[in-house]
């Protein structure tokens, strides 16, 4: 059985697959039904739908929350 992440808005996670810039590293700004998440390299955003937002999680970064 696969481990359920939690997750937050604005926690940094990691994705499986890494975004065209190179970075595995993205933002959550949104959550609701879809996930909105930007790449923390280049700063491009996706909305994606909650399901494949969650097969794509790699892995929660703690201690990364809003450094704005």
């Amino acid at each position: 059985m696969m481990k359920k992440h939690i997750y937050q808005l604005n926690d940094v996670v990691e994705m499986k697959k890494p975004h065209p810039c190179g970075s595995h590293l993205w933002r959550i700004i949104r959550m609701g039904m879809d996930i909105r998440i930007k790449c923390v390299g280049c700063q491009h955003s996706v909305l994606l739908p909650r399901a494949k937002f969650e097969k794509g999680l790699k892995k929660v970064l703690p201690g990364e929350t809003e450094q704005q």
